[in-house]
């Protein structure tokens, strides 16, 4: 066991006593050893038996010669084996690169090579698509035969389908896993052992949004502190259980979720896509508590017709982020559904996935308009073009320092320069407004922003105070070419279910509640929003509708 640390809790000041996500496993494994640790399906398994499958993938990762430090990727939905696959190689002392589920062949290939990827476990058919031969498509070619199962990675030494089946020259998951069994508990101990809080845990690819994905280098020891600090703040129980909707891929997910979840002794209820049929299926059937995710989900589950069918009262903890929270909606979800905690939170990837995060206990009026206060052990602060912090209220590029800022983006040191400051802080690219207590507002991404006859129009502020209208479900707005005042805003809505809502009205309705240089000056309504696996709307395929 490596050296213990402090955190803060709900207690007061604790010692905890893992300083590596390898120690969390065997320590989960032990302390909660009956408790019920996945349900997956059919499949339900205790914590001590997740242990032990865990164990079992980290041998078989020694078996096929995964040493400290190499990389291994898992391109997969959320679901046990993706849990043990994961946690298995990053117990043998890799480093584990997520791979987003909606990437094409070429984008993960691209992600494989960039991070010189050894070893990947990959799902079989999902969503009607084969993954394997979306990739064989974009690696099959590039150097000689015997280099690898796929020519085009040539570093890429094994390839793992999760399932009975896989070509040839791929393994099956059952025969990644039996290959492990001549390695002894001793030997994967011995090499969990070598990892430090220091050691890194993960790079997590960005969703390239603004461009080509860059690697964020996180550690063992960041993951823990700033889960731990998740968890706290959450309050997040033993008892809890958790339907987790979030992609795996994705801090929300992989960290928010299972680390939280082992750290606490939770059950965890992995769900590979979100279907809100299935969704309210699960809260009712595994008496669902802890249901985090962006707020168009949570808004989704409270507006289906069939959501009185279900019984959803085990539910108490929601945890949202997003530049747009209604207060509406955390008012249904506290006065509908009866859950008693609703929290906002604000991260990325460069940070661990948490920068900011409200408190159990803040007023509804702030979890909606605020994505909460700098979570201890980080700094924040609004600064102008220049780098000089603003005064509260005045918004500006968002910075954060603090334990959470990534080591770095993955071979690309330029990058990391540009991104982190010589003293440590590391430019968000998101526009936010501190209020006088700290609790931060985003309101854009500095890409996103466009200017009105000279005002600079903020198109999640324009979202936030359209989403009000009783009318709007969901909304995003865009700035677009204008003659005569340069840009103008134009607004994609979903309505209401049966809402005769027209443009006009909505662009009248604007009229009356914000200044005129925000106003919407066209509306588009669809029927849904386009939005990436994260929960984030891809504004470049509205801006693409002209």
């Amino acid at each position: 066991m490596g050296d213990s640390y402090w955190l803060f809790g709900e207690g007061g000041w604790a010692v905890v006593e893992w300083e590596t996500i390898a120690e969390l496993v065997r320590s989960a494994a032990g302390r909660y050893a009956d408790a019920e640790a996945v349900v997956d399906g059919r499949t339900r398994i205790t914590y001590a038996e997740l242990g032990a499958r865990i164990d079992r993938a980290a041998a078989a990762c020694l078996a096929c010669g995964v040493e400290a430090g190499d990389r291994v990727a898992v391109w997969a939905p959320n679901s046990l084996d993706w849990i043990v696959a994961a946690l298995g190689a990053v117990t043998a002392g890799a480093v584990l690169v997520p791979l987003n589920t909606r990437f094409k062949g070429a984008e993960a290939a691209d992600v494989l090579r960039r991070s010189g990827t050894r070893l990947l476990f990959v799902t079989g058919t999902f969503l009607g698509t084969s993954y394997v031969a979306s990739l064989r498509r974009a690696a099959g070619e590039g150097v000689p035969e015997g280099r690898g199962p796929l020519p085009g990675l040539p570093e890429l030494e094994q390839v793992v389908v999760l399932s009975d089946d896989a070509p040839a020259d791929f393994r099956t998951w059952k025969d990644f896993l039996a290959g492990g069994e001549a390695v002894s508990p001793t030997q994967v101990r011995a090499r969990s052992r070598q990892l430090t809080g220091a050691s890194l845990s993960d790079i997590t690819y960005t969703s390239g949004t603004t461009g080509r994905p860059k690697g964020a280098v996180i550690t063992h020891g960041q993951t823990l502190r700033a889960y731990g600090i998740w968890a706290d703040l959450a309050g997040l129980r033993p008892t809890d259980r958790y339907l987790i909707v979030n992609p795996f891929f994705h801090t929300f997910g992989y960290k928010a979720g299972v680390i939280a979840c082992l750290m606490r002794g939770a059950t965890m209820v992995p769900q590979p896509v979100f279907d809100v049929g299935t969704a309210l299926a699960n809260i009712a059937a595994e008496r669902i508590s802890v249901l985090p995710g962006p707020p168009t989900l949570h808004q989704q589950i409270l507006d289906h017709p069939a959501r009185d069918a279900h019984d959803l009262s085990a539910l108490r903890l929601v945890v949202t982020g997003a530049a747009v929270v209604p207060l509406r909606l955390v008012e249904r979800l506290r006065g509908e559904l009866g859950v008693g905690t609703v929290l906002t939170a604000y991260g990325l990837s460069e940070a661990s996935g948490i920068v900011t995060m409200c408190r159990r206990g803040d007023a509804p009026s702030v979890i909606s308009s605020t994505s909460g206060r700098a979570i201890p052990g980080t700094e924040v602060r609004v600064t102008d073009p220049s780098g000089t912090p603003v005064p509260p209220g005045t918004p500006g590029e968002v910075l954060v320092r603090g334990f959470n800022v990534m080591r770095g983006y993955y071979d690309d040191a330029g990058a990391t320069a540009e991104a982190i400051s010589a003293d440590g802080w590391l430019s968000t690219g998101d526009v936010g407004v501190l209020d006088g207590t700290g609790n931060l507002r985003i309101t854009d991404r500095i890409k996103d922003m466009f200017i009105v006859g000279g005002f600079n129009a903020y198109p999640a502020e324009i979202e936030q105070l359209l989403a009000l209208h009783p009318d709007v479900r969901d909304v995003a707005v865009i700035g677009v070419p204008d003659t005569r005042l340069g840009e103008v805003g134009r607004a994609f809505v979903v309505r209401a279910p049966g809402s005769p809502l027209t443009a006009d009205d909505l662009i009248a309705w604007a009229r009356r509640e914000m200044a005129n240089y925000k106003v919407p000056r066209s509306v588009t309504f669809l029927d849904e929003l386009p939005r990436n696996a994260s929960g984030k709307v891809v504004k470049g395929l509205l801006r693409g509708r002209g």
